[in-house]
């Protein structure tokens, strides 16, 4: 199992609407995300930052995002979900959620 956090900002203007959306998520994005091997899945909202983690329980990440990438349905739901994100000023070249290094953990 492997942690990920990563950060993107929220416009100002779409926060309600982002916070809405996932109020009810859809459940085939769930469903994507389940079958893609993530699971214990957050994002949390703080000054016009989103901070996202989750924990990775599969063997192939870059065959699985791929795979999510591939859905129909997750790319419905980001077609309503990026307009609302605006990349970090540090993000790199083609990152849409920045990573992040994980510092500290304990179970």
């Amino acid at each position: 199992m492997k942690r990920f956090g990563s950060v993107i900002r929220v416009r100002p203007e779409k926060l309600d609407e982002y916070r809405r959306l996932h109020a009810s998520v859809w459940p085939g994005v769930l469903e994507s995300i389940r079958n893609c091997s993530i699971r214990n899945y957050s994002i949390f909202c703080r000054d016009g930052v989103l901070f996202s983690c989750y924990e990775y329980i599969g063997d192939d990440f870059d065959a699985d995002v791929a795979r999510m990438k591939q859905d129909p349905v997750t790319q419905e739901w980001w077609k309503l979900t990026d307009p609302c994100q605006q990349p970090v000023e540090t993000a790199g070249p083609g990152d849409w959620w920045a990573p992040m290094a994980e510092v500290f953990h304990t179970d």
